[in-house]
């Protein structure tokens, strides 16, 4: 397969937002599992719902209020404007928004198992211990939780990987900027560039199931090992 020189520009914007996306979605996304699986109010529903989401929402709908809320005359538009940020619609700084927003529920949801799986003992063993509770969530939570939190940073990087129409909504299409692989594909389509077009959608079936396939043996090989430890 021999690409394009903006094919190769395309493949590397894609990559680098989808790794950003990944590590600011797991700085945020673990506390928020946390509270998540340890919380009994109504506020969990609530924010629970609102997490999972762009499961249920058409990206358009998502991509729209974002571009509204994003844009000149937008809440945030307006804040970014007034700190000299400009607005993010059209830019790196707005796909990577739109993309962990649009991607969050595919990192906070598998580590929020996990740490609900972990159950009170390790907690209670932990603090009569004497640890606190960062120690706990640091030294107990976190290496309990390693499972989940891997497969939420496969599934987070793969899920923004794939993303069309939130990007094409806040990004747009422009070469070098905003324009990543699945917007390249349409791009190439609507040229009727086919050849282009089919290396690139080759690639992503590739790489979707190369992803999807390390993401099975993963959990395999832990369900494996949960076995023959309770054996």
């Amino acid at each position: 397969m021999i690409f394009a020189e903006s094919d190769i520009d395309a493949i590397w914007l894609t990559f680098k937002l989808a790794t950003t996306v990944t590590v600011l979605l797991l700085v945020i996304g673990t506390p928020l599992a946390w509270w998540l699986a340890r919380n009994r109010s109504i506020w969990k529903s609530i924010v629970g719902s609102l997490v999972a989401m762009p499961l249920v929402l058409p990206p358009t709908v998502l991509g729209f209020y974002l571009l509204i809320l994003m844009g000149p005359e937008g809440v945030v538009g307006q804040f970014t404007q007034a700190i000299g940020l400009g607005t993010l619609p059209f830019t790196f700084g707005g796909l990577v928004v739109a993309s962990i927003l649009y991607s969050m529920p595919f990192v906070v949801q598998p580590i929020q198992n996990a740490m609900e799986s972990i159950g009170e003992r390790p907690l209670e063993v932990a603090a009569t211990l004497r640890a606190g509770p960062w120690d706990r969530f640091f030294s107990v939570v976190l290496p309990l939780a390693k499972p989940g939190i891997i497969t939420a940073s496969i599934l987070g990087f793969a899920h923004t990987v794939g993303e069309f129409g939130v990007i094409l909504m806040i990004g747009g299409n422009i070469p070098g900027e905003t324009q990543v692989v699945s917007v390249q594909i349409y791009d190439h389509v609507e040229s009727l560039e086919y050849t282009q077009a089919h290396v690139l959608a080759a690639s992503m079936i590739a790489f979707s199931f190369v992803v999807l396939f390390g993401l099975y043996w993963f959990q395999r090989k832990q369900n494996l090992n949960g076995f023959r430890l309770g054996s």
